[in-house]
């Protein structure tokens, strides 16, 4: 069952909270919800995209962390060494920032369209931002 709408480069996808993993930044997210932004692709991390937060506030501390997420698994990178950021796998990833390694909760997980996420990932490396957006299913 898919709980959220994702909307990348035009492109719909179904996904899931991981509510029992990290249920305080998705409590955060969901506040935040619809959610409307750019993502642009890494700088240092691999095969991803990331929407830059700047020093926003979710509030949240590190709860089901990783360095390393999955092709479609998003994770939010609460602040601290780095600005707030959520980033989104399309490939191989190893989270980090000019600062060095990171670790971001995994809290969401793109359940539906994965086929074509690399594909976007790569239109998003030589095209530039794409429009991106998280509202409930």
């Amino acid at each position: 069952m898919s709980e959220l709408k994702i909307i990348y480069g035009g492109v719909p996808f179904e996904a899931r909270f991981e509510t029992q993993k990290a249920p305080a930044t998705c409590a955060a997210f969901r506040a935040h919800l619809p959610f409307r932004n750019k993502a642009i692709h890494v700088r240092w991390s691999g095969q991803g995209v990331w929407v830059p937060l700047g020093d926003a506030e979710f509030g949240v501390g590190f709860e089901n962390a990783t360095s390393y997420p999955a092709p479609g698994e998003i994770i939010l990178y609460p602040g601290g060494v780095s600005e707030t950021e959520i980033l989104i796998a399309y490939g191989r990833v190893n989270f980090a920032s000019m600062a060095g390694q990171l670790a971001g909760n995994h809290f969401i997980t793109i359940t539906g369209g994965l086929d074509r996420l690399a594909e976007l990932g790569h239109r998003t490396l030589w095209e530039g931002a794409q429009d991106i957006s998280f509202e409930l299913a």
